[in-house]
């Protein structure tokens, strides 16, 4: 195994845990952080939660969940290919998604307008809740105790739709881990996003004209020579990420050599992300990202959704306002310090769909 490159984060230089624990024999600090993360309750409530489909109405379609796991394994090549910390990035990527409300994006803005007036929602901060107050599987301390490096790569999670505006962390800019966990989440819900838009025929190969990452994809694959429409389908997703995820790791390296990073402070202490794409390859991503926007994203079939999810958030945060003590006794006791408002806010925001529903079904009388 090669040695990790100057500038990656090693165990031996981390800032550690808020809790000093005892070293593990066989796993490394960053390794039980991957580990306690896929142990929590949270992460499993990603299977039921909304990517773009609605858990449960096709099974072929990303949850929450299947997405997360797709983003770990980008990210793990990358950071391998660059000499990083592999498992430090793997935490970062099986995180990154565990403060999403239920109902995708439509659940987060409901969320955020219901708590305008406590301060807000956002999914990326709602993952720290998680992480360091929210779950609770020791006795000594609340949240998972979860390494420095690991909660900075958390609360500097950027893409084109998540810009979280204020974070408790000194440094100018996360670890490239953590940079790479940014660029994998880009690379996989614009290339899975489009596989699933097609199969749901929203989207057509006719649309996509023009498109020059995709059209760069179906030659490659010769994709008129397939007539299995779901082979063709899955063979340009896949032509897709190895497109993008092999220019990000050819442009990081050479941005690293030319800029002398020699260490971890000299990442910190740049602004300027140093894992990203070349000039030419940012430009068909961003194209291909706004015609997801307005072909995809702000499709008709999804408008009566997220209005129906404005409403169904907004009834049962009411309910629960009214009514605290339908409230599972853990979240209650958050109530003192936390506030009813937040604390429901907590509560929700942990559902999946499926529970979220099922709490504003009447019940039947026996």
């Amino acid at each position: 195994m090669s040695l990790p490159a100057s500038f990656a984060v090693i165990d031996q230089a981390s800032k550690g845990r808020l809790f000093p624990e005892k070293p593990h024999p066989y796993r490394s600090d960053f390794e039980r952080d991957r580990d306690r993360i896929i142990h929590c309750s949270a992460f499993r409530r990603l299977e039921g939660k909304t990517q773009v489909f609605t858990p449960g109405l096709d099974d072929y379609y990303r949850t929450r969940l299947t997405h997360t796991i797709e983003v770990t394994q980008i990210g793990r090549t990358i950071a391998r290919a660059l000499g990083l910390n592999e498992a430090l990035t793997e935490a970062i990527c099986l995180a990154h998604d565990l403060g999403h409300s239920p109902f995708g994006h439509a659940g987060e803005e409901a969320l955020n307008e219901i708590m305008a007036g406590f301060g807000g929602f956002e999914h990326n901060r709602q993952t720290l809740r998680i992480v360091e107050l929210l779950e609770h599987p020791y006795p000594g301390f609340r949240g998972l105790n979860l390494m420095y490096e690991t909660r900075l790569g958390l609360s500097r999670h950027r893409s084109p739709y998540d810009k979280p505006e204020t974070d408790e962390f000194v440094e100018k800019n996360c670890s490239l881990e953590g940079q790479v966990a940014n660029v994998a989440d880009r690379i996989a819900y614009n290339c899975h996003d489009l596989e699933d838009g097609l199969r749901a025929r929203i989207l057509s190969a006719e649309q996509l004209r023009g498109i020059s990452l995709f059209e760069e994809a179906q030659s490659r694959i010769q994709a008129e020579t397939i007539q299995d429409l779901t082979i063709r389908r899955t063979r340009t997703a896949k032509i897709l990420i190895d497109r993008l995820a092999c220019d990000c790791i050819e442009t990081s390296a050479k941005i690293i050599a030319e800029c002398n990073v020699r260490n971890l402070s000299d990442v910190y202490s740049r602004e300027r992300d140093l894992i990203t794409f070349s000039p030419q390859c940012a430009d068909q991503l961003a194209q291909l990202e706004q015609f997801l926007l307005e072909h995809f994203y702000h499709n008709s079939r999804f408008a009566e959704t997220s209005r129906k999810v404005r409403d169904w958030l907004t009834e049962l945060f009411q309910k629960l306002h009214v009514k605290p003590e339908l409230m599972p006794g853990y979240f209650r006791d958050f109530v003192p310090g936390q506030g009813l408002e937040r604390t429901i806010c907590d509560y929700i925001a942990g559902m999946t769909d499926r529970f979220c529903r099922q709490l504003l079904k009447p019940k039947t009388p026996e």
